[in-house]
């Protein structure tokens, strides 16, 4: 049966990549709800009524298990998707305060959409899992379209990155989450700003791991398909050139209720 997977736009790729690493059998539902990107700036109740939407028609195609590709969606619907969903949902906040953990001792910076930052989701399962801990917050909502845009280099990226990154810099962290699944397209320019000691945590890569333990593998190779609320345009390309030629089965126009 199929893994879901949804997103408000491109970022949620970062989770299907490494998901097809840890899971290379499944079939894999993507959904991008291009139509409606980004969540980071909408309200709690908007971002829960699109994640509804989109677990229903995950649903409704047969996903088995359905990971919240989207961060903001992670903090402010799945607590809510649980409860109403028939079957099992994952988000990104567990597996991600677990690998930052991990990764070391010392301040944990966390960069992430507006919405995500202000529901404090990372900050209080972080100072939770270990009291105490120092926890730099910084909404980066600009990162979004730059990586939209495919602006991942260059001095404009580079001067955007360092401003929001200032905070982080003072206070000497050591980690740093990088909730939203668009980030890990900046992990060079995020590495340069910061320098080679500070340990990146992908919520991408922490997320297929932590469902990679409670399954195991086949040898056949699962296919993908893509299902975008807005036209498909250049999106072909750009998920081709990310994840490989020929590794999309086929992508589709939907209508949710409220795209």
């Amino acid at each position: 049966m199929p893994l879901g997977v949804f997103d408000s736009g491109i970022g949620g790729l970062t989770v299907v990549r490494a998901l097809r690493a840890a899971f290379p059998a499944r079939d894999i539902l993507y959904v991008g709800d291009t139509a409606r990107v980004p969540y980071g700036n909408k309200s709690a109740e908007t971002v829960l009524t699109y994640s509804r939407e989109i677990v229903d028609f995950l649903e409704k195609k047969g996903a088995e298990r359905i990971v919240v590709a989207c961060n903001t969606a992670s903090a402010l619907a799945v607590p809510f998707l649980a409860k109403a969903a028939n079957v099992p949902i994952h988000g990104m906040i567990a597996s991600g305060v677990t690998a930052a953990l991990e990764a070391g001792e010392g301040p944990v910076g966390v960069i992430g959409t507006s919405a995500t930052i202000a529901s404090g989701a990372y900050q209080q399962a972080l100072a939770k899992a270990r009291p105490g801990l120092k926890v730099v917050a910084v909404a980066t909502p600009l990162l979004v379209p730059l990586v939209e845009e495919g602006w991942l280099e260059g001095e404009v990226t580079e001067r955007v990155v360092g401003r929001y990154l200032e905070p982080m810099i003072r206070a000497k962290i050591r980690v740093l989450v990088l909730a939203c699944t668009h980030y890990p397209l900046l992990k060079t320019v995020l590495g340069r700003v910061l320098g080679p000691e500070v340990k990146m945590v992908d919520s991408s890569e922490a997320c297929a791991a932590s469902l990679q333990s409670n399954e195991g593998q086949r040898i056949e190779k699962g296919g993908l398909k893509i299902f975008l609320t807005d036209e498909p345009g250049s999106f072909l390309g750009r998920v081709e050139s990310f994840l490989g030629k020929g590794s999309v089965g086929s992508i589709e126009r939907i209508h949710l209720p409220h795209s």
